[in-house]
């Protein structure tokens, strides 16, 4: 539902006060090694992610199977393929 302008400014304006009001407490308080951690994690997969790709993409132009692939991954042939394979345009 569309707001005015002034809506729009009205709510920035206690969402200011709010922030400038806030005192946190102990609660509030996160390991931030826990986020390292799982930020690392993500990164890891990501990379591992991004160099199963590139070895697909040599396996299938070195002409193996997506049988042959999808037993690797631990998945069918068809799985393989449809994660890994060249998308087509429609």
């Amino acid at each position: 539902m569309p707001r005015t302008v002034q809506d729009i400014l009205d709510h920035a304006d206690d969402l200011a006060r709010r922030f400038e009001a806030y005192e946190p407490s102990a609660e509030d308080e996160r390991d931030p090694h826990a986020f390292t951690a799982l930020r690392d994690a993500v990164l890891s997969r990501s990379a591992a992610e991004r160099s199963i790709t590139l070895a697909v993409e040599q396996a299938r132009a070195n002409g193996y199977s997506w049988s042959f692939i999808g037993s690797l991954l631990g998945t069918s042939g068809e799985a393989a393929r449809q994660r890994y394979g060249v998308k087509q345009k429609a």
